[in-house]
Order: structure tokens, then C-alpha cells, then sequence
């Protein structure tokens, strides 16, 4: 990455989120003014390939850049990063029309796209999804509720992933665009942190789309891919948040009178304060290991089919569980440093505790990600690494 496309988003982060975050921790009726902005740096999307319009970075870049915006807001940057997940989905398993109509589009005019696959009943078990396809001649049909989906509102197509009509063991994954018929928001969630980031209910009643809208391969695994991606963004935001932890702290610390100075001559605070300091450095180097795992695969000839065969990567698994749990600490242990105003909506801490802990929760929580690297890399032996 260019040190000047780096040099444009921490001046987007100073600009535009450096100073009082009330607006962006308000739960808004439409889009922040802040997205557009980002738009006019020329930087949206900039993960998609450079064939299609988009500036070509790859996710290694993106923990860097992810990291910054989370500096700011992380519901800031969940929103600018998370269409990576539907975006990976269509690049590697689309045809070429899908992709130069939608991902080509989404370069030019710099806007988003979402993923429905949780739903009530099928929030990590999504082998239990009840949405269905049909198909009806040169069209397929999808009909049913997703419970989570962050940007769907505003986005310019839907991946929806969907059990087979014909065949209940099979799954599908279904490019849907926003404007079709059928597809209705049923509610925005009132999260409780993330809140400058948008997440819907959805419902899908009969949305007709063409036949070569559906991707690729078995829906289940295409999303499961396509986590990677988002997971490792995800665990990312953990660093930035972390870091602006750290340095509230380091402030607060100057002026706060500690016995016969202030409390950054507490031995005790040094101690806590290098602490954050090694787990932010870990955390930010399992990010870049994982990515370059990630990008390793997508610069190889047959990135679809390697991923096809390996679908979870062991260290975007490992990433997003341990930048959850040490950016959990961090956020925990700088809450307590200020005492009782720590807990109170006078200081930034508060805002910060509520962001980070949402990397332990979505897109599979620890528990779910902990089953996860134990049946695919602890029982294989051979696969062990």
C-alpha cells in the first residue's frame, strides 16, 4: 500500500472522527454523512481488483487501513469493510457478468453490498436456514427471514444464502439486488455498540432474480469463505479500538493527581500500560500473519478452488478469538483506571467497552469459533500446523 493512501485515512479518521463521537454513537435513521465523506477519498471499496475498477488491495493492506478507521469509529469502519464478505463470495464464485455488473459498479460509485445468512432459528447453526429457492424456468425464486445483516438497506445487492426447494441438503447462494420486489426491511437493530453501523431484519417474500444470479458451489461453504475475509477485518478493529484505549489512558494519566504526582508515575499504571502494549503488538501481528494467509491464496492461480477445498482458514479463526478476548482486557482494564468516572458517559471509555466487545460476538462467537479450530485442526492430525 502507498504511504499516501495510508496518509488519506488517518487524515479521514482526524477530520472527520478525532474530535467528540456523539454523532456516530447515535442510532441515526439514515447513513452518516461520514460515508460519503469517505467516498471522496477515492478509497471505497479498496479491496476489489484493479480488473474491475477498484484499487487492488489486498486484506494484509486492509488490516492496516481497518485498524485506522477503527481508531476513529469502529461502527464506522464495520460499515465500510463488511462488504468484503459478500464481495470475496461474488469475485471468486460469480461469473464474469455478475461480476462486471455489480463489483465494477460497486467501484465506481463506492457503495455497499450485504450478506443474509443468520436467522432466528439458524444464528450459528445454519444448517437449519429456513429460507428457501425455487426455481421457476430462467428464474429462481427466495423466500424467507433473515435476522442479521448489516448495510442492507442501503446496499446495491443482497448475497442470500438459502436452503434448495428441490433438495433439502443442499444450499445456494443468490445475488439478489436490492430493488427487487419482495424485499422488505422488517427493522433496524438497536445495538449497543457499533451504533454508527446499520443492521436489519430482513424479510424476502418470493424475490424473483435470474438463474445466473446464483453462485457457484454449496451456499454453506461459499459463506464460510467469504468469512475469512471479514473475520480477519473484524479482529482488526480490536487493535485500533485497543489503541485508542491506550491513549485515553495516557491522558487521563497526566493529569490525574496520584499521591505526590500524578498517576503515570504509578508503577502499578506502567505496569498495565505495557501490558496493553504487548497485546496490541500481538494482536496487530496475528492480523497481518492471518492476511497474508488469506492473500497468499487469492494471488495463486486458483484461489476459488483452494479455498473451495480448505474453507476455513485456522488463522482468521485464531485472530478474530484472540483479538476479541486480549481487546476484551484492554478495554476492561482501561475502564478500571478511571475509577467510578469509568463508569459513566462523561469519559469515551464507556463507548469504547461497548464497541470492542462485539468481536467476540459476531460473525461466531468464541465459543462457536473455539469448536470450530478444534474439529478441523486439532482432531486431523496431519492437518495440525
Amino acid at each position: 500500500m502507498k504511504s499516501e493512501e495510508l496518509k488519506t485515512v488517518r487524515r479521514f479518521v482526524k477530520d472527520e472522527l478525532g474530535g467528540d463521537n456523539t454523532q456516530v454513537d447515535a442510532l441515526s435513521d439514515k447513513p452518516l454523512d461520514v460515508y460519503e465523506k469517505f467516498r471522496e477519498t477515492g478509497l471505497s471499496n479498496w479491496w476489489l481488483p484493479e480488473e474491475l475498477g477498484g484499487r487492488g488491495l489486498g486484506l494484509e493492506d486492509s488490516v492496516e487501513i481497518v485498524n485506522e478507521l477503527a481508531y476513529g469509529d469502529a461502527g464506522v469502519a464495520f460499515t465500510l469493510f463488511i462488504s468484503v464478505l459478500g464481495t470475496s463470495m461474488v469475485q471468486l464464485y460469480g461469473s464474469d457478468e455478475l461480476k462486471a455488473q455489480y463489483l465494477a459498479s460497486m467501484a465506481t460509485r463506492g457503495s455497499f453490498c450485504a450478506t443474509l445468512g443468520s436467522e432466528r432459528n439458524a444464528g450459528s447453526e445454519l444448517s437449519k436456514i429456513e429460507t428457501v429457492v425455487s426455481r421457476d424456468g430462467d428464474e429462481l425464486v427466495v423466500t424467507g427471514a433473515k435476522f442479521f445483516s448489516t448495510n442492507t438497506d442501503f446496499a446495491d445487492f443482497l448475497i442470500v444464502v438459502a436452503r434448495s426447494a428441490d433438495d433439502p441438503e443442499a444450499y445456494h447462494a443468490v445475488l439478489v439486488p436490492r430493488g427487487t420486489p419482495g424485499v422488505e426491511i422488517v427493522k433496524r437493530w438497536d445495538v449497543i455498540g457499533l451504533r454508527a453501523s446499520y443492521t436489519y431484519q430482513v424479510k424476502l417474500d418470493n424475490c424473483r432474480v435470474p438463474a445466473s444470479h446464483q453462485l457457484e458451489g454449496s451456499g454453506l461453504r461459499l459463506l464460510e469463505i467469504g468469512l475469512n475475509a471479514s473475520r480477519i477485518l473484524i479482529a482488526a478493529t480490536a487493535i485500533g479500538v485497543a489503541r485508542r484505549i491506550r491513549d485515553h489512558c495516557m491522558v487521563y494519566a497526566k493529569n490525574k493527581p496520584f499521591r505526590d504526582g500524578t498517576l503515570l508515575d504509578s508503577p502499578v499504571f506502567a505496569q498495565r500500560l505495557g501490558q496493553m502494549e504487548m497485546q496490541i503488538d500481538v494482536m496487530k501481528s496475528h492480523c497481518l500473519r492471518a492476511a497474508r494467509d488469506y492473500d497468499k491464496i487469492m494471488e495463486g492461480p486458483d484461489a476459488a478452488g483452494v479455498f473451495a477445498r480448505q474453507g476455513t482458514l485456522k488463522s482468521a479463526l485464531t485472530a478474530k478469538m484472540f483479538c476479541g478476548q486480549a481487546g476484551w482486557d484492554v478495554a476492561s482494564t482501561g475502564s478500571e483506571m478511571f475509577g467510578g468516572l469509568g463508569y459513566t458517559n462523561e469519559m469515551p471509555i464507556g463507548k469504547l467497552v461497548r464497541d470492542i466487545r462485539y468481536v467476540s460476538i459476531v460473525e461466531g462467537g468464541d465459543d462457536v469459533l473455539r469448536e470450530l479450530v478444534f474439529s478441523r485442526y486439532v482432531i486431523p492430525v496431519p492437518r495440525r500446523s
